[in-house]
């Protein structure tokens, strides 16, 4: 396969597996690979989602992460273990000052708290063959932590989650090169299992006649651009294995975006608590593209129904004419696409986010819009309190309502109990 001008490294990919449950095995000194363990963080509640579960409870009886609570069974041999998030974190922090002894820091980019990418491009002559380095880590992370990883490699970021994904995490360790692009990436199916491309993306080029990645990529590029813009270029790239983009930049242009997403601990039916959900977590995505700066025109509702109505949902988005990173204003689009898409049925999970960011220099602020003033001026007065003294420092009253979880999440970390 010829890739002329496109410049090669060395990237791997490392990840810990089942993260969470390895951790709780060797806190309770077992072995993460044969006990069998389920983290969940209230297991008072049969709906809650499990967090992490170990390589032999999802062998043994099929519970992985997001399973729910009500499905696991009532067996001697299995654990279920409160999460410490405060705990993970840390050895999460120590893991990576292992990579700081092989690599300099701007060669490490920490994806999540269990999955990082490590450029080895010229640690040859301090540790020999790139391929041979990250075994030797591996090995450490076993003798010190005793914590199980999975690694994949590559020439690029992509190819190295790739090859992570695809074969690593069956086989312990993977390389790929763009030889192997045709043999190991073009046969993958559904396009969803490529990482970059979502439900909606594949759904959209299955409906162009694209099942196959090896279909994307051999597909004409021109004809990909005029249906995605620049996507369609990067779409086409990635079928190919090619990736520019520096260590720890994007994978995919324009994929920068601020959002959140909540699983409920309770199944809402009223539109009016629904509704309070969303404009909590429409507060804290638009308090955080202020603090960077930026403004978004298009607003993402994406809302899951309960188990009990048989699952669904939808994901919808809409575009403003004028970038915004106003609370309300994000809230009224989230509000129209709710209205216009929802099934009068329970919902258990919300998610929210804006993209199509540009600095906030670009809006518009009318001298005669004296309303719009005072809202950007309010807007940062309670960043700058909330930024000083927490988020319960100050709020809206619906959060103090039975149906808000914002105060309650403050008291969490990372969605789970902070010890």
């Amino acid at each position: 396969m010829e890739l002329a001008g496109v410049s090669t490294r060395t990237i791997a990919c490392i990840d810990m597996k089942s993260f969470y449950a390895s951790c709780a095995a060797v806190e309770l000194g077992l072995d993460p690979m044969k006990a069998c363990i389920a983290v969940v963080g209230n297991q008072e509640r049969k709906g809650s989602v499990v967090l992490a579960a170990s390589p032999m409870m999802k062998k043994r009886f099929g519970i992985k992460t997001g399973s729910r609570l009500f499905e696991i069974p009532d067996h001697r041999d299995i654990l279920l273990v409160e999460p410490k998030m405060k705990s993970y974190l840390l050895k999460s922090m120590q893991i990576t000052d292992l990579l700081l002894s092989y690599v300099p820091k701007e060669a490490i980019h920490v994806y999540s708290v269990d999955e990082s990418f490590v450029d080895l491009t010229g640690t040859e002559k301090l540790w020999g063959p790139p391929a041979d380095t990250m075994r030797r880590i591996q090995d450490e992370l076993l003798e010190k932590f005793k914590l199980p990883s999975t690694v994949g490699m590559g020439p690029n970021m992509l190819m190295a989650k790739l090859a992570l994904d695809i074969e690593a995490k069956k086989t312990g360790f993977a390389e790929w090169t763009y030889a192997d692009v045709p043999l190991k990436l073009w046969p993958v199916t559904p396009l969803s299992k490529m990482w970059g491309i979502g439900f909606r993306t594949e759904a959209t080029l299955n409906s162009m006649g694209i099942y196959l990645v090896g279909d994307l990529a051999n597909s004409d590029l021109e004809w990909l651009e005029e249906k995605f813009g620049i996507m369609g270029h990067q779409l086409y790239q990635h079928a190919n294995g090619i990736d520019l983009s520096e260590l720890g930049a994007p994978i995919v242009e324009g994929q920068v975006s601020y959002g959140k997403g909540q699983i409920l601990y309770r199944d809402y039916v009223e539109e009016k608590e629904i509704m309070t959900i969303i404009l909590e977590m429409c507060e804290d995505v638009a308090m955080r593209t202020r603090e960077a700066r930026v403004a978004g025109r298009t607003i993402h509702l994406g809302v899951g129904y309960s188990k009990t109505a048989y699952g669904g949902g939808f994901s919808r988005s809409h575009s403003v004419d004028e970038a915004t990173n106003q609370t309300m204003k994000i809230y009224e689009v989230c509000q129209e696409l709710f209205r216009a898409f929802h099934q009068d049925k329970p919902v258990r999970q919300i998610s929210v986010s804006i993209t199509n960011l540009e600095e906030e220099s670009s809006m518009q602020l009318s001298l005669f819009d004296e309303r719009k003033f005072e809202q950007r001026r309010l807007d940062a007065a309670m960043d700058s309190i909330r930024k000083k003294y927490g988020y319960s420092a100050i709020y809206r009253g619906i959060s103090g309502t039975a149906a808000g979880t914002a105060i309650a999440r403050t008291k969490l970390l990372g969605g789970h109990n902070k010890e």
